[in-house]
């Protein structure tokens, strides 16, 4: 893999700052350029903005390097190989050394010129906490964007609200740096999908906490041309990271086994039966990385109260999730774009 700066400043600035916004890019030009303007608008507070393209055409990248060129505080990076949203932030996180880390899809912007500021605000405000997710709405109507709805059904009623949560959306979200190197970033084996979700389990067991922020908002432009459909990459990815994940926090295949079925009953109820499979043999075929930690009690706690308390009953669970039929329009980012 290569990496090469392509315009802008070569770096942060070497004395502190309060954030690192970090941008992943994968043609969309016109939108990924909006995102970087609405990150160069933030007003009160210190950051630096960078940019990784991960395979646009050259006259897509010739846009955003014209877009970076004129913004001392903007780093435009290429590489010649797709990381992944996982291996993508987690490669251009670690260039910057601001006290938190937001990320933001590159077709989403940021509501207002104060929404970093805020989110800086929100972690100043609570020492305990690792991570903040932002509510994310949709920019032409304003409405919540339900495919973006990363919590309990149940929950969406309060998407005005604040609570603690056990993971966040990728679209918009601040990480305090802290909780960031502690837990180790993102698992690159992840490539795309439940990414936020592996991280912040780490960050639990580390005793940290994850705050849902219903009064900061992202817009996100709903473009379905511009996803990942379930009948091409999405559901696998969803599947095999899913089980990794499992794996990753001890337990044996046995335990897992009803998820494997719902797995499979739900691929089958929407025609996805051969991706299931594939992901069911690729999670079989991964590597744990070798210092997993394990989930302690403190922490299977907090999920217990903060997600599976508003799942419903198994019943429930089981007709609302395992046989419920998947969004045929794409709802997922796209693997390089979050």
């Amino acid at each position: 893999m290569t990496i090469q700066p392509v315009a802008g400043a070569p770096g942060p600035p070497s004395g502190s700052y309060d954030a690192d916004i970090v941008i992943l890019a994968l043609e969309r030009p016109d939108e990924t350029i909006a995102a970087i303007q609405s990150a160069r608008g933030q007003t009160g507070i210190a950051a630096h903005i960078f940019v990784l393209d991960q395979g646009s055409c050259p006259g897509t990248l010739h846009r955003l390097a014209a877009a970076a060129a004129d913004g001392p505080n903007v780093t435009l990076l290429a590489t010649t190989d797709n990381l992944g949203v996982a291996g993508g932030r987690t490669l251009i996180s670690d260039l910057g050394h601001g006290r938190i880390v937001v990320a933001l899809d590159n077709d989403a912007e940021f509501a207002t010129p104060d929404t970093v500021a805020r989110m800086a605000a929100a972690l100043d405000a609570d020492p305990g906490l690792a991570a903040i997710g932002c509510r994310i709405v949709s920019q032409d109507s304003g409405a919540d964007d339900l495919s973006s709805w990363g919590y309990p059904a149940s929950l969406l009623p309060r998407a005005g609200d604040c609570f603690d949560a056990v993971t966040y959306v990728g679209a918009g979200h601040a990480i305090r740096r802290t909780a960031w190197a502690q837990a180790g970033g993102y698992d690159h084996a992840l490539f795309f999908c439940w990414e936020e979700f592996d991280f912040c389990l780490r960050a639990i067991a580390l005793g940290w906490r994850i705050r849902y922020r219903g009064d900061i908002a992202i817009l996100h432009k709903i473009a379905p041309g511009q996803r990942v459909a379930w009948t091409t990459r999405r559901w696998f990815y969803f599947v095999r990271n899913r089980l990794y994940i499992e794996r990753k926090l001890g337990r044996g295949w046995l335990s897992v086994t009803p998820r494997i079925a719902g797995y499979l009953i739900k691929g089958l109820r929407n025609r996805l039966a051969g991706q299931t499979v594939r992901a069911i043999l690729a999670a079989a075929r991964m590597q744990l990385p070798p210092h997993c930690r394990p989930m302690p009690p403190s922490g299977w706690s907090y999920i217990a109260a903060n997600d599976s308390a508003y799942r419903g009953s198994p019943l429930h669970r089981l007709t609302r999730e395992v046989f419920a039929v998947l969004r045929r329009a794409p709802d997922a980012a796209a693997t390089t774009g979050r």
